[in-house]
């Protein structure tokens, strides 16, 4: 039997994009991947935007993603630690995720340390320099006055209104993570900037939706997790180092 020692990291899974075939497809995927490593995790760290849009009524929640959640609840009971952070398309998650599968929801960073090795954990929006706009739209969707007037909203009309407005933001998304590399990345500043204060082995975020591994310092590294609409990257830790892989490329 495996002994479960491994982390497993990944994010942007935008479940719900762009259409409804290709969501079911790509929610299949994700679940074979849940259901590869689940022998040997023993944390599985699933950093933003897993879905493209999520807002939790007192009542109500989404629906779809059955066979993700249910693959989730399943890891949960055999006692696999779940984190699901909230990304920019994702922001809007409460208590429903902790009071069905016992998950930790991240908002902002989460600092942990395994093995020796200190972890910097955060979905990666809002860091570093620039894009002010962005930093300001997320302190007011993130406020408890807009979440409660969204929450006034009949879902029928809101959610129509949300996945609009999601669909513009990752189009937009999509154009800055193809000229990641014509410029310096901007969270590759941030992490030189945060280890000035403060060691970290690994600092590790999504949103940019490109696989990377940047040495940031003498003995730390950026890494960037990807994505799952095309690249099906995620990074796993086994105690001692950190890689990057990908899940089913070929197919």
């Amino acid at each position: 039997m495996s002994t479960r020692n491994k982390l497993y990291f990944a994010s942007d899974f935008h479940l719900g994009a762009p259409s409804y075939a290709s969501s079911r497809e790509r929610e299949a995927r994700l679940v074979r991947w849940l259901d590869m490593i689940k022998a040997d995790a023993a944390e599985v760290f699933l950093m933003g935007d897993a879905f493209d849009f999520w807002f939790e009524y007192k009542t109500v929640v989404p629906k779809g993603y059955i066979r993700f959640l249910g693959k989730l609840a399943e890891l949960a009971d055999t006692g696999i630690k779940i984190y699901l952070f909230k990304g920019n398309h994702d922001m809007w998650m409460f208590d429903y995720f902790t009071k069905e599968f016992d998950a930790t929801i991240i908002s902002d960073e989460l600092v942990i340390e395994r093995n020796g090795k200190k972890f910097f954990l955060h979905h990666g929006d809002g860091l570093g320099p620039g894009d002010h706009s962005y930093k300001l739209l997320k302190k007011i969707f993130r406020s408890s006055i807009c979440q409660w007037l969204f929450a006034r909203i009949h879902p029928n009309f809101a959610v129509g209104i949300a996945n609009y407005w999601s669909s513009h933001s990752r189009i937009a998304n999509e154009k800055i993570a193809n000229v990641i590399l014509a410029r310096q990345e901007y969270l590759v500043i941030f992490c030189r900037e945060l280890l000035k204060t403060e060691f970290y082995d690994y600092l590790v975020f999504g949103h940019r939706h490109k696989p990377l591994d940047i040495q940031v310092g003498e003995n730390s590294r950026y890494i960037n997790l990807g994505e799952w609409v095309s690249t099906y990257s995620y990074a796993e830790f086994d105690g001692k180092d950190m890689t990057i892989k990908y899940f089913e490329k070929a197919l």
